[in-house]
């Protein structure tokens, strides 16, 4: 390759043979009450493989484990911040794997938006945190997935305008983990949405703005016993539960080592919180599910702490060099 440099900022590295690898955390937006406000990542991954090739750019892209339904939710990020920020690039060619099931409740499409605003910055240099989070909301119209995905860990995210929101990380305790129901169905977010009321009594919503306040402080304190009750919401589980198989019957759940359960999202996952006796609680859960006829897959998973940015920094860093093309 020959011709320009294009320079590669520190903590936007390639390796030093012209590759690079991105990975985003899934998510599990909501947390029971915390309706477009709470999110936690999870150790479930895309991953973009990315190489350069000759020209100039031009994005490649190869889907190796799933099929594209829809729009490309990672070049349209690309797209959007290179229009704001018009300027050469290399060609590339991505490869992208993901473990996050589509539609699915775990922030496949806030992963794929984060990723493609990662991608940028591999050409542009990296960008501020706020500026990313603030083009990740504009893109996916709420911030709850995207703000988890970006920061890792827990994390509250408040939308102060359109185009403006505000996140924070929270603690959350290394030793809660998560059981994940997924069924072998997809659930579009906008469909989940449009079964929810635009008006709800003032009674349920001082029962949420309650429990999301006790789920907060349960999680920062470690203290588990009330969880299960900080979990339970009336802002968008009762209108979902027609469109989530299973979800009635999860929530329903008693075992001692089960702390609570949700949706996750829009579903139609559905999370079960524990610390311990994971394969008994899985048990309980396919009893309860395996009535229904439908194939599912649970997944135990763990929450993803570190940001976007430094897991790359941390991955990459050592083999930080310039682009030739």
């Amino acid at each position: 390759m020959s011709g320009n440099l294009v320079n590669i900022a520190t903590g936007s590295p390639l390796l030093r043979d012209g590759r690079m690898e991105i990975r985003v955390p899934a998510s599990s937006a909501n947390l029971g009450p915390g309706f477009d406000t709470l999110g936690v990542a999870l150790r479930l991954y895309l991953t973009l493989h990315v190489e350069v090739v000759d020209g100039i750019g031009k994005l490649e892209f190869e889907f190796e484990n799933l099929k594209l339904d829809g729009e490309n939710a990672i070049e349209r990020a690309f797209r959007f911040l290179e229009r704001q920020q018009p300027r050469d690039f290399p060609s590339l060619r991505v490869r992208v794997h993901s473990e996050i099931p589509m539609k699915g409740g775990l922030g496949s499409s806030a992963a794929a938006t984060v990723a493609g605003l990662r991608l940028f910055e591999a050409v542009a240099g990296a960008l501020p945190e706020q500026g990313l989070l603030n083009a990740a909301t504009t893109l996916e119209g709420h911030p709850d997935n995207v703000a988890a995905a970006l920061l890792g860990g827990l994390v509250m995210s408040c939308q102060l305008t359109d185009i403006s929101v505000y996140a924070a990380r929270l603690h959350w305790p290394e030793a809660l983990e998560l059981l994940v129901l997924t069924p072998e169905m997809s659930l579009a977010t906008a469909t989940a949405r449009a079964v929810l009321p635009d008006l709800i009594p003032r009674t349920h919503a001082v029962f949420n703005i309650q429990r999301v306040s006790l789920l907060l402080q349960s999680l920062q304190s470690g203290n588990f016993e009330l969880l299960r009750e900080a979990l339970r919401d009336r802002l968008h589980q009762p209108y979902r539960q027609r469109l989530v198989p299973g979800l009635e019957q999860i929530l329903a759940l008693e075992h001692p080592d089960l702390l609570g359960a949700c949706l996750s999202g829009a579903g139609p996952s559905i999370a079960v919180f524990a610390v311990r006796n994971f394969e008994a609680l899985e048990r309980e859960m396919r009893a309860a599910y395996d009535p229904l006829g439908l194939p599912y897959t649970i997944r135990r998973l763990q929450v993803h702490h570190e940001t976007a940015q430094e897991q790359w920094t941390a991955a990459n860093h050592a083999n930080a060099r310039s682009l030739c093309v």
